[in-house]
């Protein structure tokens, strides 16, 4: 948000998501999905029987939602895959191994679910090739005038790289992590989640300045200070939302280009 000027400066994912209800019977919730696949091994309180059995208590601390999901449909070491399970019940079992009701599974006689439905979860709308399944732009950076309700200047955010090396730019992408505007008419974000870039704007047309690429994507909000007179803007980068890309933790600051002939422009700058 500019106070000085009544514009506020948003990135927005622009993409589908599907959700849906499920009747919560025994055969569906969650708790009987696991005590009927997965208790045989790892136990009615989860606590297995390592090394050979391991415990799933803490299991969202090791590894994440997909990783579970994968092992889940495949199976990993000496656990077998689970084919057989729909979408909805592996989202409900891992739903219920990251919510630690390992004590109430214990009980001789779990409680009936208080609910007659269950949420089935949200799931992106994708097409085939895992893009999303709508009309590109698929993320956007958008600048909007309090005062009126009224866009100033909207444009794409991000890139697919394996779209762009064939030519196919500007779809936008999803994004997480806000803008910042300075007093100088620049607006500096990162966000994007596969193309790894931080770019500066120009926040009164939204034209691209300069950009540089880096290590893992800047899915934060960069924050700006200053040292003997001159401005540095830093982004927290750790990536982590592209499942093809490495993810790691890193701060990465820039030194604004001080008015002088030896200045050093910002590493990607565009000339």
């Amino acid at each position: 948000m500019d106070a000085e000027t009544g514009i506020i400066y948003i990135n927005s994912n622009e993409m589908a998501w599907t959700g849906a209800l499920a009747p919560n019977t025994g055969e569906n919730s969650p708790r009987a999905i696991y005590m009927s696949q997965c208790s045989i091994c790892h136990g009615e309180n989860m606590t297995g029987s390592p090394p050979a059995m391991p415990s799933l208590i803490g299991v969202g601390g090791r590894l994440t939602p997909v990783q579970i999901a994968t092992a889940i449909k495949n199976g990993k070491g000496r656990m077998p895959g689970f084919p057989n399970l729909t979408e909805d019940q592996s989202y409900a079992v891992i739903n219920f191994l990251l919510s630690g009701e390992s004590k109430e599974l214990a009980s001789a006689a779990p409680p009936p679910a208080s609910m007659p439905y269950r949420f089935t979860g949200y799931h992106k709308f994708i097409d085939p090739e895992g893009y999303p399944g709508v009309a590109p732009p698929w993320g956007t950076l958008n600048a909007i005038n309090l005062n009126t309700g009224e866009y100033l200047w909207k444009i794409p955010l991000g890139e697919y790289p394996e779209l762009a090396s064939k030519g196919q730019k500007n779809t936008g992408t999803e994004n997480y992590g806000g803008p910042i505007v300075t007093a100088g008419g620049l607006l500096f974000i990162g966000a994007t989640n596969f193309d790894k870039k931080f770019g500066v704007f120009d926040k009164s047309t939204g034209e691209l300045l300069c950009e540089a690429t880096l290590p893992f994507s800047g899915n934060a909000t960069p924050a700006t200070y200053e040292v003997n007179g001159r401005q540095f803007v830093v982004i927290a980068a750790g990536g982590g939302k592209d499942p093809k890309s490495h993810s790691g933790g890193i701060y990465v600051a820039f030194a604004l280009p001080q008015e002088s002939p030896n200045t050093t422009p910002i590493p990607g700058q565009k000339h």
